[in-house]
């Protein structure tokens, strides 16, 4: 599962990072508290090369009749990705990388109360999820949406909820986009355990309407550190 993330970058280090031309309409940032059907940062290769663009985040499939005529699709598990009718030909043709700099996890209290983690690289380094992109044509013109790949936990973050992001390291970014050739379905698979780090933060991050830096400050505890 992946229901929250934040982004930190600036644009212009993300397009460098990536080695991808920025759109101009590009999304604000920092956002400490990216929302399903928020506008993420997306790269995507066009042409000769990359671009970092912005899109829906909750993938629309060609046959809904408006953008929310369906279940909201924010998340692809890789399991079933290619069997799926509203995911196949995205993860064959229009796959994406979706940049983060953190993400958020829930565990839930024998009570039901929501305790949110924030999820990092150890590193430092910026996330880079698997994802696939796909344009919903409209009235209006075409609307770009996205999904993120996810996958079972691995054993660290499993302790707080059993499936997590497909995480792609920089060697894997051309495989992932198409651009070096087959295998990208060997990519689908847990990060390493000594890949993330969490901590638990404050649970104003359950609201939607929270921003600000603060609802990333670690409150107590570690997972995996």
């Amino acid at each position: 599962m992946c229901g929250r993330i934040a982004v930190t970058l600036p644009s212009d280090s993300m397009a460098k990072l990536f080695a991808a031309l920025p759109a101009n309409n590009l999304p604000s940032v920092p956002n400490y508290n990216i929302c399903p059907t928020d506008t993420v940062h997306v790269v995507r290769s066009r042409g000769e090369g990359r671009a970092l663009v912005a899109m829906r985040w909750g993938f629309v499939p060609q046959w809904y009749k408006t953008p929310n005529n369906g279940p909201l699709l924010i998340n692809a598990r890789a399991e079933t990705i290619a069997g799926k009718p509203a995911f196949a030909e995205a993860v064959r043709a229009r796959r994406c990388i979706i940049p983060a700099s953190g993400y958020y996890e829930w565990a839930s209290t024998a009570e039901g109360v929501k305790l949110p983690w924030y999820y990092t690289r150890k590193d430092g380094a910026p996330l880079a999820f698997a994802g696939i992109w796909q344009d919903w044509e409209s009235a209006d013109g075409p609307l770009a949406t996205c999904a993120v790949v996810t996958t079972g936990s691995n054993a660290m973050a499993g302790k707080v909820h059993h499936r997590m992001p497909v995480i792609l390291e920089p060697e894997a970014w051309g495989k992932w986009l198409g651009e070096e050739g087959r295998g990208a379905a060997l990519l689908m698979t847990p990060a390493p355990e000594a890949t993330l780090r969490a901590h638990r933060v404050n649970r104003a991050v359950n609201s939607n309407r929270a921003k600000g830096s603060e609802l990333i400050e670690p409150l107590e505890g570690d997972v995996g550190a």
